[in-house]
């Protein structure tokens, strides 16, 4: 078996510090400690056949059944759907990392990687809309379905950019350019950064929310914190899917 590389030299290749460093190019669990563990995986995996495209679809995988594990009554849905979760982001730290030893960069694994970031929160969410309504049906199941659908909507918006300016012949926009034009909406996103409330609608965050909702649950013997915690998610989610196109509109991004 091909000794396994260096991890100093396989950091040097497989986590280039301009992705790192980039404001909407790395989750910031993945600062924190995703990327210490995923390089100790990618570096017995480059010693396999395993391919990126392979382990992109294993994120995909975990991020919906991380949704689906939801229906799982009590604390034993939420917390495999939070592990479900971090191997997600597990995996997508892993898939590129692999992919830039291996010289294995492709067009798919890019669409597949961003298809599975939108199924895998919306999935999440759907999952809380039926464990809120119980039954799996009724109100709160539709409030589920609508929160992941504004969760689609905000990273379809921001893909979008992309796909304007490849349209329009124009290079990939950088952190520059997402400063507002305006003011005004600079000084309400700086706040809105500041608290970092947005951060709930991602998936890894959602699941954490909707943890800690499942603990209550168990406290207070009933499921109204869970319904809170997700009619929490919904709101916070439709204020943002404006808000986050007013931003883009008002930045550079798309000039």
């Amino acid at each position: 078996m091909v000794a396994a590389p260096v991890l100093e030299e396989l950091r040097e290749v497989c986590q280039p510090q301009a992705k790192l460093a980039s404001r909407n190019g790395e989750h910031w669990a993945g600062r924190l400690y995703m990327r210490k563990v995923s390089l100790r995986l990618t570096r017995q995996l480059v010693r396999t056949p395993v391919t990126p495209d392979q382990l992109t679809w294993t994120m995909v995988a975990c991020g919906v059944a991380a949704g689906a594990a939801l229906m799982i009554p009590g604390l034993t849905g939420a917390v495999l759907a939070v592990v479900l979760m971090q191997l997600f982001l597990l995996f997508d730290c892993v898939d590129g990392e692999v992919a830039r030893w291996k010289g294995q960069n492709s067009a798919t694994g890019i669409y597949v990687d961003r298809l599975g970031a939108y199924l895998a929160d919306a999935a999440l969410l759907a999952g809380a809309g039926f464990r809120a309504a119980e039954s799996g049906f009724g109100g709160w199941l539709s409030v589920g379905i609508a929160t992941a659908l504004g969760v689609v909507l905000l990273k379809a918006s921001t893909d979008l950019v992309d796909v304007a300016r490849a349209r329009r012949g124009l290079a990939v926009a950088d952190d520059e350019a997402a400063r507002p034009r305006s003011q005004g909406v600079a000084t309400v996103r700086r706040l809105a950064a500041a608290f970092k409330i947005h951060r709930v609608t991602n998936g890894i965050e959602a699941s954490l929310v909707l943890l800690a909702a499942a603990v209550a649950d168990a406290v207070t013997g009933g499921i109204e914190p869970t319904r809170w915690a997700l009619a929490a998610l919904a709101v916070i989610t439709w204020v943002m899917v404006p808000a986050h196109l007013l931003s883009i509109l008002s930045s550079s991004r798309l000039r």
